[in-house]
C-alpha cells in the first residue's frame, strides 16, 4: 500500500492588493501550485473569486496531502479575474510568494510580503496563510431560504447573500459565504456543505455568526441584518432566525427585524476520502492499452516511437513506468491486464483493436509493470504495425468488467485504464460513446501522448471545459479522461508524469461513489479479477 499521509487544509487571506481595475477593485481569486520536479508545477486548487476586494479572505480552503519527508515548495499567485475562462493567462497577475508546506504548518500562521516578480514586490501586498489538520471527514450540510427581507436596493429589490463566520481566538472567521439571489426578498440559496471543522472549529457549541447583505456591484455590501447561533441551534430544523438590523433596531421602537432566516436542512456526514476508499479496501485495477499503428514508424529504425534504445527503453515504456509504478500500489496481487492495437497479429494477420500483449486473450495479465515491459519487448517483433488509432475497443474492454463490479453495489473496486498512443484518435465517434458511457461506471481513462503529433483531438476528450456528448446529446456524467502529451514532461523527474496524469483520479473516483452513495467497502475475500479475457482477434 502507499505511504498513507495526513490532509491539511489551507485558509488563505490577502491585505492591500493592488488594484489592475480602473474605477474599482480587483476581483481577486488564490491558485496554489506545487513543485513536481523538474521546474513544473502541478495545480492543486484555486480559491473563488472575491468582487471588488483589495483585501481578501478566501471562504474557499484548499487542501493537499502533508509529506513529513519531503520538502513540499508551494507557490500561491494571486489574479485580477475579469473573465470566465479557466486560463490564467489572460488575467491580471497580482502578485505571488513561495514557501514550503514545513514552514507554513510549524508558523500555524504565515504572512508573506507578495512578488510581482523576484525582487520587486507587489506594492504592500500581503498573503496569510494558515493550515489546520484535517482529522475529522464530517462536513456540514445546509439549505437555507430567507423570507421578507428588507428592500435596499432604489430601484429594485435586494440581491441577497449570505455570509456563516465562526468565532475563534477572539475574531469571526468566515467559514462560507453564498451565491447571490438577484432581485429577491424572499430567496432560497443552494444546498452546500462545508467541513466541520471549518465551518464550526469541531465543537457545535461554537458560536455562528450569520450575516444577510444586499450585494453591490463596487463591493460596498449593505447589510440587511445579522444574527447569532450555534451548530446545535441550526440543526433543530426547521429552525428560524431574525435577521436583525442593530442600527435599525436602535433608531425605531417599532422595529422587529429585517427579514426572516428559515433553516430548511442541516446535517452534519461524512464525507468520504480518497484514502478512506482505497484504506477501506478499495482495488485499482490497472489496464494499459499501447498503440501499434503504422505512424509509429519502423520499430527497427531509430526513428520509431517503438524503437529500443542501446538501454532498451523508448517513450512508450518511460510512460508506462512512471504511471505504472504509482497505481500498482493499489492492487493487491499486481497483475495487470496489457492489450495492444492498430496492429496486425499472427497467426492470420488480421488488424485487432484489443489483442493480449502476451498473446493469451484467455489471460492478458502480465506480472507487475515489468511484466507489461518484458510483454511488450517480445510482441514487438511479433507483430505488423498498421492501422487505424481505434479507443473504443479497449474502452469498451474495460467497461464490461467495471459494470461488473458496480454490480456489486460495494466501493470495492475502480478501474484505471491508461492509453498509450502516437497520435490523433481515428474512431472519434465511437471513442466519444464509449467514455460517455464508462463516466457512469467507475473508472477512468488517462492518456498519454508519445511523440510530437497534433493532439488537438485528445483535448476535447480531457473534458474540462464542460461534459463530454455524444453526437445524440447524451451528456457524460463526470469528467473520466486525462490527457497530456509526454514530451511536455520529458526533462522532467520521471514522477512528474505520473503526478499529473493521476492528480484527477483520486477525485474521479470520490465523485462515483459518492454518486452512488457508498460508503468505503470493508475487505472481504478477494474479488474476481478483471478484465480477464481479449477477444479473439
Amino acid at each position: 500500500m502507499a505511504h498513507c499521509v495526513t490532509l491539511v487544509q489551507l485558509s488563505i487571506s490577502c491585505d492591500h492588493l493592488i488594484d489592475k481595475d480602473i474605477g474599482s477593485k480587483s476581483d481577486p481569486l488564490c491558485v496554489l501550485l506545487q513543485d513536481v520536479g523538474g521546474g513544473t508545477w502541478a495545480e492543486l486548487g484555486r480559491t473563488e473569486r472575491v468582487r471588488n476586494c483589495s483585501s481578501p479572505e478566501f471562504s474557499k480552503t484548499l487542501q493537499l496531502e502533508y509529506h513529513f519527508e519531503t520538502v513540499q515548495k508551494l507557490r500561491f499567485g494571486i489574479y485580477d479575474i475579469d473573465n470566465k475562462t479557466p486560463e490564467l493567462g489572460d488575467d491580471d497577475f497580482l502578485g505571488g510568494a513561495e514557501c514550503s508546506l514545513g514552514q507554513i504548518v510549524s508558523s500555524q500562521i504565515l504572512t508573506l510580503p507578495l512578488m510581482l516578480k523576484p525582487g520587486k514586490p507587489a506594492g504592500r501586498g500581503t498573503i496569510t496563510v494558515s493550515a489546520q489538520e484535517l482529522k475529522d471527514s464530517r462536513v456540514v450540510t445546509m439549505e437555507v431560504e430567507a423570507r421578507n427581507l428588507d428592500k435596499k436596493d432604489f430601484l429594485g429589490k435586494s440581491d441577497p447573500f449570505l455570509e456563516f463566520f465562526r468565532q475563534g481566538d477572539g475574531k469571526w472567521h468566515l467559514a462560507y459565504r453564498s451565491e447571490v439571489i438577484k432581485n429577491n426578498l424572499n430567496p432560497t440559496w443552494k444546498r452546500f456543505s462545508v467541513p466541520f471543522q471549518h465551518f464550526c472549529g469541531g465543537d457545535p457549541s461554537t458560536p455562528i455568526q450569520v450575516r444577510c447583505s444586499d450585494y453591490d456591484s463596487d463591493g460596498s455590501h449593505d447589510l440587511i441584518g445579522t444574527f447569532h447561533t450555534t451548530l446545535a441551534q441550526l440543526q433543530a430544523v426547521p429552525a428560524e432566525f431574525e435577521c436583525i438590523h442593530p442600527e435599525k433596531q436602535q433608531k425605531k421602537k417599532s422595529y422587529k427585524n429585517s427579514g426572516i432566516v428559515r433553516v430548511k436542512i442541516c446535517q452534519v456526514e461524512t464525507e468520504y476520502s480518497f484514502l478512506d476508499y482505497v484504506m477501506g479496501g478499495c482495488q485499482i485495477n490497472f489496464t494499459v492499452g499501447v498503440d501499434f499503428t503504422g505512424s509509429n514508424g519502423d520499430p527497427s529504425s531509430p526513428d520509431s516511437l517503438h524503437y529500443l534504445s542501446p538501454t532498451g527503453v523508448n517513450e512508450y515504456l518511460t510512460a508506462l513506468w512512471s504511471v505504472g509504478s504509482v497505481v500498482q500500489d493499489y492492487d493487491s496481487d499486481k497483475l495487470f491486464p496489457a492489450f495492444g492495437f492498430g496492429a496486425q497479429v499472427p497467426p492470420d494477420w488480421q488488424v485487432s483493436h484489443e489483442f493480449a500483449l502476451n498473446f493469451n486473450p484467455s489471460n492478458p495479465y502480465c506480472a507487475g509493470i515489468q511484466g507489461i515491459v518484458d510483454a511488450y519487448r517480445q510482441a514487438l517483433p511479433q507483430v505488423r504495425l498498421y492501422g487505424p488509432t481505434n479507443f473504443a475497443p479497449i474502452i469498451n474492454h474495460v467497461a464490461r468488467f467495471a459494470a461488473q463490479a458496480a454490480h456489486q453495489k460495494s466501493a470495492s473496486q475502480y478501474f484505471v485504464l491508461l492509453l498509450l498512443t502516437d497520435g490523433a484518435v481515428t474512431d472519434v465517434e465511437a471513442t466519444r460513446e464509449a467514455v460517455v458511457r464508462a463516466s457512469y461506471l467507475p473508472m477512468s481513462v488517462i492518456i498519454v501522448g508519445v511523440g510530437g503529433a497534433d493532439f488537438e483531438a485528445m483535448e476535447q476528450l480531457d473534458a474540462d471545459g464542460g461534459p463530454l456528448h455524444t453526437r445524440s446529446g447524451e451528456a457524460a456524467a463526470r469528467d473520466i479522461v486525462q490527457f497530456v502529451p509526454y514530451r511536455r514532461f520529458q526533462n522532467a523527474p520521471r514522477e512528474a508524469l505520473a503526478q499529473t496524469v493521476l492528480a484527477e483520479v483520486p477525485t474521479q473516483l470520490v465523485s462515483y461513489f459518492k454518486a452512488q452513495g457508498w460508503a468505503p467497502f470493508k475487505p472481504l475475500p478477494p474479488p474476481t479479477k478483471g478484465p480477464a479475457q481479449a477477444p479473439q482477434a
